[in-house]
């Protein structure tokens, strides 16, 4: 991944269209440097988000100076004070809390936990040799215990390259968020006992045990009712930003830039 420099920032000089708000220019430099906060793939990527970052600025503080506000006040608390101002956010309702929750029945259970053992067979991801010998290797492992002629501890004693080795593969309890995404999203679907597949993360290959699972259960509705209230407030709150945005856009006039977004960095 190509990461903006934390030190004096590339300046995009000749590559880009001019950003105004207005009359207002946006200048380069503050563009360049703005893009440090703003990693990302290419550096068109970086200096389109850090544009945009600066535009949104821009139209609150003009916003600010329309609504007349104390000079007094500092950046932040000035583009603060205009959203309080000039956003109309609804509350959501109690009814609406209600659909949410009979909607999305998945998103309000109890962690699954798991009791998991695994065998590491180690390879690089940039070593692709090796992770095919591993997995060669896997496979063969994994057919010794489900015929029966091997014992999982003893192989993850002598085979896998985890520390969890010196507990007979154990990882002992895991939930969601608690492993690495590609080896826990597998991980997590199956049942107890012997997982006949192996499965591949960025470490290597794993031979994986499942050696308890405890369901999550379903939450009831007053339990989880104060997240769903803040989750669709800050839903409809961002949804009313980029409407407003959008308002303030077309009012001044913005060149340069697009401010199409799902979110703006700003509501973060």
């Amino acid at each position: 991944m190509q990461l903006i420099p934390t030190g004096e920032p590339e300046k995009p000089r000749n590559q880009f269209p001019p950003v105004y708000v207005g009359d207002t220019l946006i200048p380069e430099d503050d563009i360049a440097r703005e893009m440090q906060h703003h990693p990302a793939d290419e550096v068109a990527e970086a200096w389109h988000e850090a544009a945009r970052s600066l535009v949104i600025r821009e139209l609150l503080l003009q916003q600010a100076t329309k609504l007349a506000l104390p000079e007094e006040l500092d950046e932040e608390a000035t583009l603060a004070t205009v959203l309080e101002k000039e956003l109309d956010v609804p509350e959501p309702s109690d009814a609406d809390c209600e659909r949410f929750y009979a909607a999305n029945p998945s998103r309000f259970r109890s962690p699954t936990l798991m009791a998991v053992s695994h065998i590491l067979l180690a390879a690089a991801p940039d070593d692709p040799q090796e992770r095919v010998r591993q997995e060669d290797m896997g496979k063969q492992l994994l057919s010794s215990l489900l015929e029966g002629r091997a014992q999982f501890g003893a192989l993850a004693k002598q085979y896998s390259a985890c520390e969890s080795r010196h507990q007979e593969g154990s990882l002992g309890q895991i939930s969601k968020g608690q492993t690495v995404e590609e080896f826990e999203r597998p991980v997590l679907t199956l049942r107890e006992g012997l997982n006949p597949e192996l499965i591949e993360s960025r470490y290597g290959w794993h031979i994986v045990r499942v050696d308890q699972r405890i369901d999550g259960e379903q939450l009831p509705y007053e339990h989880v009712k104060p997240q769903i209230r803040q989750y669709l407030s800050e839903s409809v709150t961002r949804r009313a930003f980029r409407q407003y945005l959008q308002v303030l856009a077309f009012e001044a006039g913005v060149e340069g830039v697009d401010l199409e977004l799902p979110d703006s960095p700003l509501m973060q």
